[in-house]
C-alpha cells in the first residue's frame, strides 16, 4: 500500500509499503515465572519442556520463530516418552474429549477426562503461555534458536532441535 503519511522518527516515509505479518503483542518475562513457578512447585510434575525454532521452509508462507510441542512428566510418567506427554492427550494428566456443536449450532467443549483436572488444567495455562506467542522474544533470547528446552526443579537444560 502507498502511505504518504507515514512517518520514522519524524522523517516522512514514501512508496509502497508492505505489512508483514502481525505478531502477539509481547509480554514480559516478569508476567511468564508465575506460571511456571506454579508447573515447577507441583509436586508429581517432575519436569517439562518444548520446542522452539524457526522453520527453514513452509511451504511459501514465511518461516517465523515459534513454539511447539508442550510436555509435562509426571511422577506417573517416569518410562513415558515425549510423545505421551504432550498436552493434547497426556497420558497422566488426561485429556479433553473433543467437542462438538449442539442442536442450536453452539460449539461445546468436550468434558475433561482423566484423574485430576485442577492438575492438567494448571499444565495447559503453561502450554497456552508459551505457545500462544505473547512470550516469543522472552523465550527466544533466554534458549535461542531451534531449541529443545527441559525444565527441571534444579535447571534448565537447552538441546539443540534439528527439524525438517
Amino acid at each position: 500500500m502507498t502511505d504518504n503519511a507515514r512517518n520514522f522518527l519524524g522523517i516522512p516515509v514514501t512508496g509502497d509499503i508492505h505489512e508483514g505479518a502481525k505478531r502477539a503483542q509481547q509480554r514480559p518475562l516478569e508476567e511468564l515465572q508465575p506460571i511456571l513457578q506454579a508447573v515447577l512447585d507441583d509436586p508429581t510434575v517432575t519436569e517439562f519442556g518444548w520446542r522452539q525454532y524457526t522453520p527453514y521452509f513452509n511451504d511459501g508462507d514465511p518461516c517465523t520463530f515459534d513454539v511447539y510441542g508442550t510436555w509435562v512428566r509426571t511422577t506417573d510418567d517416569e518410562d513415558a516418552d515425549e510423545d505421551e506427554l504432550e498436552m493434547w492427550g497426556h497420558r497422566s494428566l488426561g485429556k479433553v474429549a473433543p467437542g462438538r456443536y449442539n442442536q442450536d449450532g453452539q460449539w461445546e467443549k468436550g468434558p475433561y477426562e482423566g484423574p485430576d483436572e485442577p492438575r492438567y488444567q494448571l499444565c495447559k495455562a503453561l502450554e497456552a503461555a508459551v505457545e500462544g506467542g505473547e512470550f516469543d522474544d522472552v523465550l527466544l533470547g533466554a534458549f535461542g534458536d531451534h531449541a529443545q528446552v527441559t525444565v527441571r526443579r534444579d535447571g534448565i537444560r537447552i538441546d539443540f532441535y534439528s527439524h525438517d
